[in-house]
């Protein structure tokens, strides 16, 4: 473990989406600069900043110039071109670690990292051509999804694919590009674990969120989630057991279905801050955001205690324009991300309706 960042020192972000922007607020907090690398040069990031570096995430020159004025570097997002973060070697580190974007950018890698460390997953079979397609809807049964292995988000790329139904041309039409068969498991609710592990292997964890999707996009997280304590401390252990085997640094959200009889099933990993612990900000001392640049700056973490139960709602599209009448409703927090246009399925910002804490 390396000394902890003097208080001033500037914190590297690639990506510069409202995640960005939420860690360069709370890297603020506590007295850091933070210099964002993004092409957008009016992205939502570059609002909050210090400083803005212009270029694509691949761009060798531009990472090797965030990372010379920088003290430290991190991510906002999974999708980092793994090769270019490799190749800037040199003392400055990265938080969380390349390792860990390795594993989330593949779906099969990591379906088979978290099956290898003994943790269940939905069935799954890799899927490169129509004919292993085929082969694989008869070797799981039941109804299925086809992912991509990289890149989608949010919905997308994917298809469903319903037992005995067609699929001719489904591999097609998510691009003929490396795939996931996942078989559909039958589940009560969905949740997500959002903790931190600092530099010195200290952990915490958030209580586990219940969330809500619509159209592939997280529509509410509630918190708390409405599950039993055994199941709680179960994912919460099992966040750490991900994370102290990658030996990470920094915060990431592990997202589970939960069966009617008690199963755990880990449905992905995201090696950053994430959208199901936004609440966080509104009923905690501490929220995500601060707790990752505390990690990745070598300082010590904070509880992650909440005051308050709480709902978290995105404003996607034109939701945002509620946003005024929202600012009027009492204990409500609304977080706005500076994008200039609203579009379907984009996210605006969201908004956390604070209720006191129920006895357990």
């Amino acid at each position: 473990m390396t000394a902890p960042l003097p208080f001033g020192s500037t914190i590297g972000i690639i990506g510069g989406g409202q995640l960005g922007r939420m860690l360069a607020s709370s890297a603020a907090r506590l007295g850091f600069r933070t210099l964002v690398l993004d092409p957008d040069a009016d992205c939502p990031a570059a609002q909050v900043a210090n400083d803005l570096i212009r270029g694509a995430y691949d761009d060798a020159a531009a990472l090797r110039q965030l990372a010379d004025r920088s003290d430290v570097v991190t991510y906002e997002f999974e999708n980092v071109p793994v090769a270019p973060l490799r190749a800037l070697g040199g003392p400055k580190p990265i938080h969380p670690p390349i390792e860990g974007l390795e594993v989330a950018q593949d779906r099969v890698v990591e379906k088979a990292f978290l099956n290898g460390i003994g943790i269940a997953t939905a069935p799954w079979r890799a899927v490169d051509d129509p004919q292993e397609l085929d082969h694989a809807l008869l070797d799981l049964r039941g109804d299925c999804i086809l992912k991509t292995r990289r890149l989608g988000y949010d919905g997308k790329g994917q298809a469903t694919i319903a037992e005995g139904g067609p699929h001719d041309d489904v591999f097609e039409s998510l691009g003929s590009v490396p795939a996931i068969l996942e078989k559909k498991v039958p589940f009560e609710r969905e949740i997500s674990v959002i903790s931190a592990r600092g530099q010195d292997g200290s952990f915490v964890a958030f209580d586990p969120a219940e969330n809500v999707h619509r159209m592939g996009i997280l529509s509410r997280s509630t918190v708390p989630a409405e599950v039993p304590q055994e199941i709680a401390e179960r994912a919460v252990e099992t966040a750490r057991a991900i994370m102290d085997k990658l030996g990470y640094v920094g915060v990431i959200g592990v997202e589970f279905f939960v069966g009617a009889d008690g199963t755990l099933l880990v449905n992905e990993i995201a090696p950053r801050v994430h959208n199901s612990g936004h609440w966080t900000e509104a009923a905690c001392t501490i929220s995500q955001f601060e707790q990752h640049i505390r990690a990745v700056a070598g300082h010590t973490l904070g509880a992650a205690n909440r005051h308050s139960d709480c709902v978290m709602e995105n404003l996607i599209g034109h939701d945002v324009e509620r946003a005024e009448a929202l600012l009027a409703e009492p204990d409500t927090l609304v977080t706005l991300y500076g994008k200039r246009e609203a579009r379907p399925g984009r996210k605006m910002g969201h908004v956390t309706r604070l209720s006191p804490r129920k006895a357990i």
